[in-house]
């Protein structure tokens, strides 16, 4: 007997090709066979007659390292229909830590709930694991968390000795299971690396089949110069190169995705891997610390608060940022996501410059004053991409789709905040607005790029498709309701269409909700 029988749904099976109708047979956690229509018997049968059956969807860039040992459950992913997450992005990992780098990694949202227990990669992965989750958990490492453990937060190139104890790290971290090496080239302290170290370490990363991936150092005015070097570090350190949710910030900066989509074909053609993944939104989401020249961050947390403090030096930083942020939009396109201080509490959802407005400042002085109070961590959401980038950069083949955000749910520590709808809304978006609504991708191609397309980039080889002996990660949805009801106003709310998510063979999403099953699996990188 079969533990589930999918009954007749339209198969999109991950490759792109046109859905077919097929019953699917699942038993011991994998798909056993595909078939117009199978005689079988089964203790769970899914009439799947008016739904679509398509591979679980692969979040190539997720950053839920802390909010899966908060909450497994993965309410905001996994109710998309998401079964597998990619973390470690943007050069943030949770390991590996040293004793110079753990009380920074206090000020995040993991040191306050727990006891950070581990040190290496390794350690962290056993920690998830003992814990259980309810996606597949992919593996990566972070540059700058590499960084931050060996050299802190100077601003300045690694000793002989540094470098060796840093490509010690990144081996290390690869033969517990990473699958690639990540840059965040716009945070401290990843952003004080230069070229070359960067291409040291990912020659590393490279002897264990290992990819670079990258936050590039610009998204803005040096979008194309940012290309270039993260195309270099791959040529030169040998490895395939993964840009992280790629996109044009800026008005002045519109329409520049066509020159670096056509420098990625180029690329590509001479050879080298580069792909490329995607947030179906206008609206970027992190600090709004990562307003403040990377000059003002060195010493860390505490000494970047002191600059903040002091009159003359936070005027210079006012000088620099105020343009800076007038170039990208203006102050009223910054929205604040996340406060926990009580006082501060209600300005979640407001724009800066209303907040600047009803406590009598500037906006400059309104954002210092915020990130001190907060102890350095104000989340924003900024409006600063157009529409038009966006479909541009989804049609593109080699591009994937990337959530950027993490495993939240409406209640609870991970409920607290209002965050980009991104954490709820990205693949059933993709699916409704993009594929159904607007056509820029058919249904077929959007479910390529949530499935085959990110398995193959990261040596998935047994999941993203539905074929007989893959890993029963599957989405029961329906292709005519799916959609996204989470807005940038009212964030926390599950999606529409979604019927049936199946992790490693066992339901965790059905019409009632969440099951509790926590069947995910650590996909570490084969020694």
């Amino acid at each position: 007997m079969d533990d589930i029988l999918i009954r007749g749904g339209k198969v999109i099976d991950g490759t792109g090709a046109p859905w077919y109708r097929a019953d699917v047979a699942v038993a011991g956690g994998r798909i056993r066979a595909v078939a117009r229509r199978l005689e079988t018997e089964a203790r769970l049968v899914i009439d799947a007659v008016d739904r679509a059956v398509a591979p679980g969807f692969i979040d190539a860039h997720s950053h839920s390292d802390s909010a899966l040992l908060i909450n497994p459950k993965a309410e905001s992913k996994i109710r998309q229909g998401v079964t597998t997450e990619v973390i470690g992005q943007c050069g943030s990992s949770a390991a590996p830590l040293s004793e110079l780098s753990l009380e920074e990694a206090k000020h995040s949202l993991l040191g306050e709930e727990m006891e950070i227990s581990w040190r290496s990669l390794a350690e962290y992965l056993a920690v998830l694991e003992s814990r259980g989750v309810a996606v597949n958990v992919v593996p990566t490492v972070g540059h700058g968390t590499i960084r931050e453990a060996v050299v802190g937060y100077d601003d300045r190139p690694p000793t002989t000795d540094e470098m060796r104890r840093m490509k010690g790290l990144v081996a290390e971290s690869m033969r517990a299971g990473a699958r690639a090496l990540t840059t965040g080239l716009i945070y401290p302290p990843g952003s004080y690396a230069k070229t070359e170290e960067l291409i040291e370490l990912a020659r590393v990363a490279a002897e264990y089949g290992g990819i670079y991936m990258s936050h590039m150092r610009d998204e803005g005015d040096h979008l194309l110069d940012s290309v270039a070097e993260a195309i270099e570090i791959g040529e030169k350190g040998g490895l395939p190169v993964q840009i992280s949710h790629h996109k044009a910030v800026g008005p002045a900066n519109w329409g520049r995705v066509r020159d670096s989509l056509a420098m990625i074909e180029a690329a590509r053609a001479r050879g080298l891997d580069v792909t490329a993944d995607q947030y179906p939104y206008v609206a970027t989401s992190t600090g709004l610390d990562s307003l403040i020249p990377d000059w003002a961050h060195a010493g860390g947390t505490a000494a970047m608060l002191e600059r903040l403090k002091d009159g003359p030096i936070r005027a210079e930083l006012g000088a620099q940022v105020t343009p800076a942020t007038e170039r990208r939009g203006g102050w009223d396109k910054i929205l604040i996501s996340s406060l926990r201080a009580e006082g501060n509490r209600r300005y979640q959802g407001w724009a800066l410059d209303a907040i600047a407005r009803d406590r009598g400042l500037d906006p400059w002085e309104t954002a210092c004053e915020l990130i001190i109070s907060e102890g350095g961590y104000v989340g924003m959401v900024r409006f600063a991409m157009s529409e038009e980038d966006v479909k541009t950069v989804m049609a593109h083949p080699v591009v994937m789709i990337g959530s950027d955000g993490s495993c939240l749910a409406p209640y609870g520590r991970l409920g607290e905040s209002k965050p980009h709808p991104r954490n709820y809304g990205t693949f059933v978006r993709v699916l409704g607005k993009y594929a159904r609504e607007e056509g820029v991708l058919t249904l077929t191609e959007a479910v390529r790029k949530m499935t085959g397309l990110p398995a193959a980039r990261f040596g998935l080889w047994d999941r993203g498709l539905v074929r007989p002996g893959m890993a029963a990660d599957l989405v029961v949805f329906d292709p005519d309701t799916v959609a996204e009801r989470a807005t940038f106003a009212y964030p926390h709310q599950y999606p529409a269409g979604i019927d049936h998510v199946i992790v490693n063979g066992r339901v965790a999403v059905d019409p009632n909700g969440h099951t509790g099953a926590l069947a995910g699996q650590i996909l570490r990188r084969p020694a």
